[in-house]
């Protein structure tokens, strides 16, 4: 059964999210074992169900003023910032077609982030105990995902541009004082967007033995 691929272009997060549950709603009823979600979103903050909101450090009148919305969402981790110099990949997998295991599914992703990462000169690393991809000490791809009857949503984001990491100040990102970068910071040229797409699609479509789909 292929793997369905939706790219929505940059949108907003409330759009992609009821794209994600149509998505989900397939996968229940055995349309699809698995489909995925590219985007990128106009500026949001997510805060998880277990999220300290004092991780966001300013108001929401300031952050009304920057145009940015603040969305409550299901996965797991705590608060973190998207915005359009990010990739975001939802995929939604029946792991009762892989492997029903919440922590493999985890890894799976990190795995196919670091070679993503590799393709375009940027060294990802796991960090023990911590769910992301790392670059030295800075986070450069956050992950937090949901998992209901054995199928995920949410998923992962990936920071590209350098120019769209200023808004991480006015958060925690995933509750901790941690540095966040991106893959034009770690090789100082121009990376397009476009290009890290097409290579995370194939590297999920390759990982998984799916054939193509758009």
């Amino acid at each position: 059964m292929p793997l369905k691929v939706t790219d929505l272009g940059l949108v907003d997060f409330q759009d992609a999210r009821v794209q994600q549950r149509e998505l989900f709603r397939e996968v229940e009823a055995g349309l699809w074992s698995a489909g995925l979600i590219v985007c990128r979103h106009y500026p949001a903050i997510t805060v998880s169900r277990r999220a300290n909101r004092n991780n966001i450090l300013v108001s929401q009148e300031e952050l009304k003023n920057k145009g940015i919305s603040v969305y409550e969402v299901e996965r797991g981790g705590d608060v973190t910032y998207h915005g359009p110099g990010q990739l975001i990949a939802y995929p939604v997998f029946n792991l009762n077609y892989f492997k029903k295991d919440i922590h493999w599914f985890l890894e799976y992703l990190e795995g196919l982030i670091i070679r993503c990462l590799d393709e375009f000169g940027v060294k990802g690393e796991r960090a023990p105990g911590l769910t992301g991809v790392w670059a030295g000490r800075l986070k450069i791809a956050s992950i937090g995902i949901a998992v209901r009857n054995w199928i995920t949503f949410h998923g992962l984001s990936i920071n590209i541009k350098s120019n769209d990491l200023a808004n991480f100040s006015l958060i925690r990102p995933c509750g901790m004082d941690i540095m966040v970068t991106s893959m034009e910071s770690e090789t100082g040229g121009i990376v397009q967007t476009e290009e890290v797409k097409q290579n995370l699609v194939s590297l999920f479509k390759a990982s998984s033995g799916f054939s193509n789909r758009d």
